[in-house]
């Protein structure tokens, strides 16, 4: 049965009149509604239905959310010709001062004004489109890097906390629960072997040396909105936005939109990372972030799409072998090819690190 979106968007005080609602975006978490006002002069919202499997605790999820938005706008305010409604995602609080509601059922729900004239991409099909993902990446980092208060809560604990995540990986093979791992030896030899060194970035900031930022955690393109001349103006999808090293981002950034081929690519020879894009990317991001990074942090960079690489592998491998319980799949074996073409993706950046380093050394000294 279909929420009564008209009755849910009501309980909020957007002092517009309901029009229609429907589905929207291709989002895989929550529920997501384009709500369309009556009045031409009011804004359009973007309603959620909260998904309470994934985060279980929604006051914390929408309280750093909170704390995020208004210090991006305030930071926005402080600039002439800001567009707050365009350049950063608008709670809008409920009657009782909320920024989420609870339905009859319990179901948690929020309302975001929605962002007009913008234009999002799930490919990168230009270097101009690369440099403007990777200058938003490294803006959203920027904003946040002042956030006054209390360390975010960690909606997803332990995300990108490689060690813990090598540790199931190691777990999940030993135990074989769906007698798997024979068919993926070469593949699970690959994860072991490149274990210690991909452990780098993990170690040094374990230990300090790299600092615990904020991060976005989920920096994949269209969560990038672009305006109409394609500049890039507002990253969206905030429920992952926690503590963690800045290395996250940009490493699932060139992941993600550097590579020519698909995730799941089955033809292993069509898979590279396109190092142009890399370039427009790094160019991008360090335009915002140069002045904040430390000396360690730039060093890292180039290995942080490796890591990252390396993490998707493991984590697609570690699914195959534990029965496909976590990826949706389409067929048979699909969360193997999905682990075979990031390992490919890996391999080919190793052949062209030599190139993403010289690249970032020579961004960072310009």
């Amino acid at each position: 049965m279909e929420p009564d979106l008209k009755q849910i968007f009501e309980r909020f005080a957007s002092e517009a009149t309901f029009m229609t609602g429907k589905a929207f975006g291709n989002g895989h978490i929550h529920d997501t509604y384009l709500i369309v006002t009556t009045e031409k002069d009011k804004d359009n919202f973007i309603l959620q239905r909260l998904n309470t499997n994934v985060f279980r605790n929604i006051p914390e999820l929408q309280n750093n959310i909170e704390r995020i938005t208004a210090h991006i706008r305030k930071k926005l305010s402080r600039i002439n010709d800001s567009d707050l409604k365009r350049e950063c995602l608008t709670l809008i609080p409920s009657k009782e001062g909320s920024s989420w509601i609870n339905d009859e059922k319990g179901n948690p729900w929020r309302l975001y004004i929605y962002i007009r004239d913008h234009r999002s991409y799930d490919t990168v099909n230009s270097p101009d489109i690369a440099y403007e993902a990777g200058k938003a990446i490294g803006r959203f980092q920027s904003q946040l890097a002042d956030l006054p208060g209390e360390p975010l809560y960690e909606t997803i604990p332990s995300f990108h906390d490689l060690g813990k995540r090598l540790d199931y990986f190691l777990e999940i093979r030993n135990e074989d629960p769906a007698k798997r791992a024979e068919g993926a030896k070469g593949e699970i030899e690959f994860i072991l072997k490149r274990s210690e060194e991909m452990m780098i970035i993990h170690r040094l900031g374990k230990s300090g040396k790299i600092p615990v930022r904020i991060t976005h955690n989920d920096t994949k393109l269209n969560n990038v909105l672009f305006d109409e001349n394609d500049k890039s103006m507002c990253i969206i999808d905030l429920d992952t936005v926690m503590p963690g090293f800045f290395h996250s981002d940009f490493g699932d950034t060139i992941r993600t939109g550097a590579n020519i081929a698909a995730e799941d690519e089955r033809d292993l020879s069509l898979v590279r990372m396109d190092i142009t894009l890399f370039r427009a990317f790094a160019e991008g991001y360090l335009s915002e972030t140069k002045g904040i990074l430390k000396p360690v942090e730039k060093e890292h960079l180039p290995m942080a799409p490796l890591v990252m690489t390396y993490e998707q592998a493991m984590r697609f491998l570690a699914d195959h072998i534990a029965g496909d319980i976590y990826y949706k799949i389409h067929h048979d074996n699909h969360n193997l090819e999905r682990a075979r073409a990031q390992i490919r993706l890996l391999k080919n950046m190793e052949e062209q690190y030599g190139e993403m380093k010289k690249i970032v050394e020579e961004i960072i000294r310009h």
